[in-house]
C-alpha cells in the first residue's frame, strides 16, 4: 500500500513530538517520533504526551530497569520476507506482535495464519489505514471493528486488544474511543527508516540501527517489507540475548505495566 509505504518519515526527522491542530479544533493531532536512544538510555517523550498516555493506558516503553525487549512488526502488504522473518522467531523462540491491515489479512491470509499458529499477537493497525485523527468516533470503531470482524473469518481469532495508528498519526480522542471499544494503544521506543520495499541499504544498516538504539524495556517497530531487516533480525536477537536481553511479548508487558501503573 503506498500510503503505507510512504508512511512514518518523522520518525527520521522527528527529535520530539510534534503536533498540529486539525482544522475543526476538534482535537490536537500528535505524529509520533521522539529522540533516539543511545548508549541504552531510555527514550523520553515528555510532557503533555507522558500523561495522556498513561491515562489511557497507551504504552510506548516497557520497564527501563529491566532488560526486556518486544518485537513488534507494522504489516501493510506482503513482500516476500515475512516467512523468513517467522522462521527466526520460532528458531529463537521470540515472541512478537504483527500489527496489520485489512489489505495484509486478505492477501497474504497463509501466513498470518501462521502468524497465529505460531503463538504471536495480532495487532490492529486498522482496516483501511486512514489518519485515524480525523475520523468521527463511529469511524474509529468501524475500523478496528471491520478488521477483527476479518480476522475472526479468516482465522477464527475472535479480537485484538492491542492497536497502533496508521503512520502513528493520533490524537487524544483516537486513545479515548479505542479504550472504549476495548483496545489499548501500542507505540514504540526504537525505529528506523525500513518500510520502503526497494531501498535495500544491506543487513548492517538495519542491524546497526536496533543494536544503536538498543534500551531496556524497548518496544521495537520494524517493517517485514525489507529485506534488510530479515536478514539482520537473526544476528541482532542473538547479540541482544548476548547482552543480557530476552525478548518478552506485548501480553507481557501489560502485566508489568499494570503492576506499575494501572489505568
Amino acid at each position: 500500500m503506498k500510503k503505507h509505504i510512504l508512511g512514518i518519515t518523522f520518525v527520521l526527522i522527528a527529535t520530539f513530538i510534534s503536533f498540529i491542530s486539525v482544522s475543526d479544533a476538534k482535537a490536537e493531532e500528535f505524529h509520533w517520533g521522539f529522540k533516539p536512544s543511545r548508549n541504552g538510555a531510555p527514550v523520553e517523550i515528555g510532557e503533555p504526551l507522558e500523561s495522556m498516555l498513561s491515562k489511557y493506558g497507551a504504552i510506548y516503553k516497557g520497564n527501563e530497569e529491566k532488560k526486556i525487549v518486544y518485537l513488534t512488526f507494522d504489516n501493510g502488504y506482503e513482500n516476500g520476507y515475512t516467512e523468513s522473518i517467522l522462521n527466526t522467531l520460532r528458531e529463537e523462540k521470540a515472541p512478537a506482535t504483527f500489527f496489520l491491515t485489512g489489505h495484509y489479512l486478505t492477501s497474504a491470509t497463509d501466513l498470518v495464519k501462521t502468524m497465529v499458529k505460531d503463538g504471536h499477537i495480532i495487532g490492529n493497525h486498522s482496516y483501511g489505514h486512514p489518519n485515524m485523527a480525523r475520523l468521527t468516533p463511529e469511524e474509529m470503531k468501524k475500523e478496528w471493528k471491520q478488521f477483527d470482524d476479518k480476522l475472526n473469518e479468516l482465522t477464527g481469532v475472535k479480537r485484538t486488544y492491542y492497536a497502533r495508528p496508521p503512520e502513528g498519526t493520533f490524537n487524544e480522542e483516537v486513545l479515548k474511543v479505542g479504550n472504549e471499544a476495548g483496545y489499548r494503544h501500542m507505540f514504540w521506543s526504537i525505529a528506523f527508516k525500513d518500510w520502503l520495499k526497494d531501498e535495500r541499504r544491506g543487513a548492517k544498516y538495519a542491524y546497526d540501527a536496533l543494536m544503536n538504539q538498543l534500551h531496556p524495556g524497548a518496544i521495537i517497530l520494524m517493517h517485514t517489507v525489507a529485506q534488510d531487516n530479515a536478514e539482520a533480525l537473526p544476528q541482532f536477537i542473538k547479540d541482544a540475548k548476548a547482552q543480557g536481553y530476552t525478548f518478552g511479548s506485548l501480553d507481557d508487558l501489560v502485566l508489568e505495566y499494570e503492576k506499575i501503573s494501572p489505568y
